[in-house]
């Protein structure tokens, strides 16, 4: 899993709101004392979800996905 990465969550930036915790669809992220966090980080689709429904920016999805549609 050497090309492998998750969703990052700055902390700092993060108000604690459980929109990330409510909204991911593979119930990933869960919210923790310190905040959000990947408990089940192999189920993370990298859909970027979390990043989209962040009011504070606080989550980077810092790989774009991009499908080769061939015709």
């Amino acid at each position: 899993m050497e090309n492998w990465a998750l969703p990052e969550i700055n902390l700092d930036l993060c108000d604690r709101c459980g929109d990330c915790v409510e909204k991911c669809p593979t119930q990933s992220v869960e919210m923790g004392p310190q905040g959000p966090f990947f408990a089940r980080a192999l189920d993370c689709t990298y859909c970027a979800v979390c990043e989209t429904v962040c009011p504070q920016g606080a989550i980077t999805c810092a790989y774009e996905i991009v499908w080769d549609m061939e015709d």
